[in-house]
């Protein structure tokens, strides 16, 4: 029997919502509510494109030149994104997970990192998936199997669907303060308080047409140490996302240089534990000891 492109698909049901996690990359393919797409889905004889609901791991976004020095040591990493220098996303973004446990409304999923010339790191990566009353919940952990510290950060790439249509015409609502502004390569040059400008979402406002592809951050957090992100669609309906105080940071992507049928069919809002360049920067890099383990969780939900 021939697997699809993005291999075994673990299914999960609880009530009205359904997902699909896949083995290659160990991220969601499709979560609906009823008959409503809750984040944009795809299908399931495509590649998937634009990291697509994939985990990223041990790095969020892009690394330039895929160099950074750790411990004193300088590492080369592969150009991933060759046309601009950049290694982006991590190394799990087409490896083979694990179904560890699998439930009707539950999944965990896990892939290991073994090391390589440009992360010498033995790395354990798991995240569970679960529906219930909450709607979709993520659980990502990263346990260090080796004998030596390793750097990490984490992050996500679910795309919020807009029902039909694009998102022009949704409403955007972002509890983000600043704005990490980028060069042309998409890497970190400044920061930027938002107080008003084009791309102020803390009051929710339409989209329209302007094009988004940059880190936020100075994230807005409930009592319960949430930071909640809300997309609104013309049909009435609500994705809500949020975050946990592991994730410092969210990436906005409106899918403007995604294939033309995919192009602003979704909204790309990425939890990220650090920003872009951060294996450089260090920046709310995380410093995983031998046997230390890191959690951070997120979630998604729909309502009417």
């Amino acid at each position: 029997m021939t697997l699809p492109p993005s291999g075994a698909q673990f299914e999960l049901a609880s009530g009205s919502q359904r997902a699909t996690i896949v083995e290659v990359g160990g991220g969601i393919r499709e979560y609906f509510d009823g008959e409503r797409p809750v984040l944009e889905p795809y299908d399931i004889g495509d590649l998937c494109d634009g990291a697509h609901g994939a985990v990223l791991a041990p790095w969020p976004n892009r690394l330039a030149d895929g160099r950074y020095s750790f411990d004193g040591v300088e590492r080369q990493l592969a150009l991933t994104e060759p046309g601009t220098g950049n290694a982006i996303h991590g190394l799990l973004r087409w490896r083979p997970w694990r179904a560890v446990e699998l439930q009707t409304e539950r999944v965990l999923v896990a892939a290991r990192i073994h090391p390589e010339p440009g992360y010498p790191f033995d790395l354990e990566v798991s995240v569970e998936y679960r529906l219930g009353t909450e709607g979709l919940t993520v659980k990502s952990t990263a346990r260090n199997l080796g004998d030596v510290p390793c750097p990490y950060g984490t992050g996500q790439h679910p795309y919020l669907s807009p029902g039909e249509g694009t998102i022009d015409d949704c409403l955007l609502e972002l509890p983000a303060g600043t704005l990490i502004t980028t060069d042309e390569r998409q890497l970190p040059n400044g920061r930027e308080p938002l107080g008003g400008g084009e791309l102020d979402f803390l009051t929710p406002r339409r989209l329209g047409s302007i094009a988004i592809d940059a880190p936020f951050t100075d994230l807005r957090r409930d009592a319960d140490g949430r930071a909640r992100a809300r997309l609104r669609a013309p049909d009435g309906a609500t994705v809500e996302l949020w975050v946990d105080e592991a994730y410092t940071y969210l990436e906005v992507y409106t899918g403007d240089t995604l294939a033309p049928p995919r192009r602003r069919r979704g909204l790309a809002l990425e939890p990220m534990s650090c920003p872009p360049n951060a294996f450089q920067s260090g920046e709310s890099l995380v410093r995983l000891e031998p046997g230390a383990s890191h959690t951070a969780q997120w979630g998604v939900a729909l309502s009417r």
